[in-house]
Parts: structure tokens; sequence; C-alpha cells
């Protein structure tokens, strides 16, 4: 055999000392938690007035992770979220259930109000979510309403990674 089977104990244990100082100069953040890292503090934000249900659910989910401020000096989130609506597939079919995706597009604007005159930082998202409609008002309505909102938590929780990521650089 190439290695002994006493041989390879040793190498391995070799191995793994070899490689612990490499790894030991890593370092991690958690980006889905909600408590913010050692060396990196969560902004605090001051968010507009919603113009529709669809951007009061972004401002929210934003507020849940970053937190919300009355500074007159936090930096000033604006969301504008739009949203549309498509069958899926092309064929005809003798099923009343056709299925249908939500388009969700979220762009969040920050503006510094700490007289820094920074310019305005523009991350735009966007997220989808399907549905099926079944020939009944009330209940497409509803589908296509709850599946609006679970993409426009989808965009939010996009924006807030791309918000992260544009403050660790």
């Amino acid at each position: 055999m190439w290695l002994s089977s006493r041989l390879r104990p040793l190498i391995a244990a070799a191995l793994v000392l070899a490689l612990a100082p490499a790894l030991g100069a890593c370092s991690f953040s958690p980006v889905y938690s909600s408590a913010p890292s050692a060396g990196q503090a969560m902004p605090s934000l001051a968010y507009a007035k919603p113009a529709s249900r669809l951007e009061q659910i972004v401002y929210q989910e934003l507020a849940l992770r970053f937190g919300r401020s009355e500074a007159a000096t936090a930096p000033l989130a604006m969301v504008t979220v739009s949203s549309s609506s498509a069958a899926i597939g092309l064929s005809k079919t003798t099923n009343p259930n056709k299925p249908h995706r939500v388009t969700v597009t979220a762009t969040l604007t920050m503006t510094s109000r700490d007289g820094s005159g920074a310019a305005p930082v523009a991350i735009t998202r966007q997220a989808t979510a399907e549905y099926t409609t079944s020939g009944q008002v009330l209940a497409d309505t509803a589908a296509k309403d709850d599946a609006a909102e679970r993409a426009a938590r989808g965009a939010a929780e996009s924006l807030r990674l791309a918000l992260l990521a544009a403050q660790s650089r």
C-alpha cells in the first residue's frame, strides 16, 4: 500500500496543524442574524412615508433589521416599489387553474443628511412570487395580493443585503 496505516494519522494531524493559522485569519460575519457584528455597527435609518402597501412592507422589513431613527442627521431611506403580473405558460388548457407570476421592483435611495454632501446611493432589486388563479374573483385577488406581498418581502431582503454589502466596502 502507498501509505501505511501508521503514517495516515500523522499526515492528517500535520495537515490540520498547517491549515489552522490560515483558517484562524479568516473572519466571518453573520449576514442573516439580527444582531450586529462586533466590528460593524448597524445603521439607524429614517424612513420616508409609504405611498402603497408594498412600500409599507419594504419599510417595515428594513426597519426591523436596521432600526428606526428620529435623529435629524440619520440617513433618509426612500423606497419606490412597482409590481407587475403576468400569466406563466403559452398553452391553453382545459384546467381552470392558471399559474401567474408577480414581479416586484424596489428601489432604495439613501440620502445623507449629516451635511457631508455625499451623493445619494440608489439600489434596485427585483423579486418574484407565483400564484394560481381559479376563476373566482375574490380568491384570485387575494392570491395576487399575497404573492405581491411575498415578492415585496423578498425584494426588501435583497435590498438589506445590498445595503450591508455597500457598507462593508
